[in-house]
């Protein structure tokens, strides 16, 4: 099997939210849900400021907890591209459930209550079939997202690839989401910045 995951250069990124929105946007989401989550984080002070963004979202765990956590099998890792997904001719127990939302150490899947049902990150698997990027890729003005095999991308993008960051630590899991880090972002003294 091939791993596929995703890159993102934080050094570049601009923190625009353009990836959020053309995910949302794809996966036609009401307010209060993300798929792919921005946020922005400050650490230090004048003299030495630095600001940072991370634009989180499913990082396709080699060992992934929610296809672990799944009582009915509907959360499943492509044989092929290691993608992990939710089979759409496989009912969700939804909020009677919600196994899958509590074993990812990443808190990506979220219960979309009027579909009573968890939905996640695809890497939308069906664009790639097709040749095409995921909308987040597609969409990033800064052209920071990266998509595609994991093996791929670590030999394109460098070794000073990380997995975790203090914002987004070691789920114990395999995450194939690297990050090109901001060298503030390796810092633990951060906080969230409301955006």
């Amino acid at each position: 099997m091939t791993q596929y995951g995703f890159y993102f250069d934080q050094k570049v990124c601009a923190g625009c939210h353009t990836c959020q929105i053309a995910c949302k946007d794809r996966n036609r989401l009401d307010v209060g849900y993300l798929l792919r989550d921005v946020k922005s984080y400050e650490r230090g002070e004048f003299p030495a400021p630095a600001i940072y963004h991370f634009a989180k979202t499913c990082g396709h765990c080699t060992d992934a907890p929610c296809v672990k956590a799944c009582p009915v099998g509907r959360a499943r890792k492509d044989e092929e591209t290691g993608i992990v997904y939710y089979d759409p001719e496989v009912a969700c127990l939804g909020d009677m459930c919600g196994l899958c939302i509590n074993a990812c150490p990443y808190d990506h899947p979220v219960m979309v209550v009027e579909k009573n049902q968890a939905m996640k990150c695809d890497m939308c698997r069906d664009l790639l079939a097709e040749g095409q990027e995921p909308a987040c890729v597609a969409s990033c003005m800064m052209r920071v997202i990266k998509a595609g095999p994991v093996a791929e991308l670590k030999e394109k993008y460098g070794p000073d690839l990380v997995a975790a960051l203090p914002c987004y630590p070691d789920g114990g899991s395999g995450t194939n989401f690297l990050t090109k880090p901001s060298p503030a972002a390796l810092e633990k003294d951060f906080e969230e910045k409301e955006t």
